[in-house]
């Protein structure tokens, strides 16, 4: 024997509704184990007289699985964040930090000298310093008195 079920027109759409917030905010608000490093690599971008500063968040990563890039104004991060131990996903009673491959492409503002760059790796945190040409660096003009 068949039961009846009770009509409700604005249940479908509201579920509908619910689920792209719930998807939307498990995609963008929680963190995922599988989400890569590079989506959302935090750094902070900011230039002086003669440079051009970059500080990247890379925690978990060593200086020598990072690779760094600049072609024409656009400056590339690579690398890998690498688990220190192997450990049977079925044991895991919490997963947050994050694994793989990660990249992050920013342009630079104005022109620089890539060839004299320097980057510098302490607590997780890498440092770049892409010097500005000479023609771009800020000149100061003297006022004199007659």
């Amino acid at each position: 024997m068949s039961s009846l079920m009770r009509w409700e027109p604005f249940v479908g759409p509201l579920s509908l509704r619910g689920a792209v917030e719930r998807l939307l905010e498990d995609s963008f608000v929680r963190p995922s184990p599988f989400k890569p490093l590079g989506i959302g690599l935090p750094l902070d971008m900011y230039e002086t007289d003669d440079d051009i500063v970059l500080k990247v968040a890379v925690p978990g990563v060593k200086p020598e699985d990072i690779q760094i890039t600049v072609t024409g104004d656009v400056l590339t991060i690579k690398g890998e964040a690498k688990a220190e131990e192997d450990v049977e996903e079925w044991h895991y009673i919490r997963r947050e930090r994050s694994y793989g491959a990660f990249s992050r492409s920013v342009t630079l503002p104005g022109n620089v000298v890539a060839d004299k760059s320097k980057a510098e790796f302490e607590h997780g945190v890498l440092t770049l310093t892409v010097p500005k040409v000479e023609e771009v660096k800020p000149k100061s003009i003297r006022v004199k008195v007659k």
